[in-house]
């Protein structure tokens, strides 16, 4: 298929322009309707609930919205129903309890509520609140729109651009992926370029930030000489430049057999180095060994 930029996701497409929803969950009328009428006057839509179990029928939405919730209710609790929704981040909740209840007050907050406010309330308070929690709303969903796209890119990739793509994470260059996926070299400059232009990114620093944003990380399995023959270690220290052929695991550099000669060297040693940093964190002390990472000494043509 002919990928363009036309048939490409938008996370633009995806952010919703339905106005703002406040869900109102409280067991005294009186206090709904109260508050309904103050969302109102604020240009948004509320949805008013008498139960926890009520608002749990409720679909899913997505538009930008957040939840008054009372603590207590006739079923579920307030913090029940708030555990029960713990995986909403796009829904920040707004608890409505009596005064003098520190204990469900801290309760309510380590469990990532936006804010605690005792009946009865300053309208202009309550306003400012509701304004800030649509705004932490607005935020969530524009992330979460971005990151949909973003999964729809890597899923539109084929079987060997993702191959292409787990190779050139982990700083390999276009004649190492060519021998390791045993096609040619052209062919690898085809299927790179096509992933590029899936996925969107203009630069291999692009690329990176894509990856790092979904979760995927390089190649870290140790692989030996005979299947990575053009490999070389180098080993960043200041002001060094040394570089050794790969033998089984990570040992120190024997010989000086080359240096950085062109931009793209250094910046697949920069970005490989930081991927390895990320997926090695933790399995050694930070004063043992120097930062290390896997690229060819060897100059390369831009793809």
């Amino acid at each position: 298929m002919n990928i363009t930029e036309h048939n490409l996701p938008c996370a633009d497409a995806a952010i919703t322009t339905e106005p703002p929803i406040v869900f109102v969950v409280d067991g005294d009328a009186s206090v709904r309707e109260s508050l309904a009428s103050l969302i109102r006057s604020a240009g948004w839509h509320p949805m008013l609930l008498s139960s926890a179990q009520e608002f749990l029928t409720l679909r899913r939405i997505h538009a930008p919205c957040c939840l008054l919730l009372a603590v207590d209710l006739p079923d579920l609790s307030g913090l029940e129903l708030q555990q029960r929704i713990s995986d909403r981040t796009d829904m920040p909740i707004i608890f409505i309890g009596d005064p003098g209840d520190i204990s469900t007050t801290v309760k309510a907050m380590k469990a990532g509520a936006v804010e605690f406010l005792t009946k009865p309330f300053c309208n202009d308070v309550m306003r400012s609140a509701m304004r800030d929690a649509i705004e932490r709303s607005r935020a969530a969903q524009r992330c979460e729109a971005g990151m949909s796209v973003l999964r729809q890119r890597y899923a539109a990739l084929s079987r060997r651009e993702h191959e292409v793509l787990e190779l050139v994470l982990s700083g390999w260059m276009n004649k190492q992926i060519a021998a390791k996926l045993g096609i040619s070299e052209i062919t690898v400059k085809a299927h790179r370029g096509t992933m590029m232009r899936k996925m969107c990114a203009d630069s291999f620093l692009a690329l990176l930030k894509t990856a790092m944003r979904l979760g995927l990380m390089p190649v870290t399995k140790t692989e030996s000489s005979a299947a990575r023959p053009l490999d070389a270690q180098i080993v960043m220290r200041s002001g060094s430049r040394r570089t050794s052929h790969a033998g089984e695991g990570l040992c120190p550099p024997s010989a000086i057999t080359g240096r950085l000669t062109t931009q793209q060297d250094g910046l697949h040693a920069s970005f490989g180095l930081l991927g390895r940093l990320v997926a090695d964190r933790g399995k050694e002390p930070a004063e043992s060994a120097p930062s290390r990472c896997w690229i060819s000494a060897e100059p390369e043509k831009a793809y």
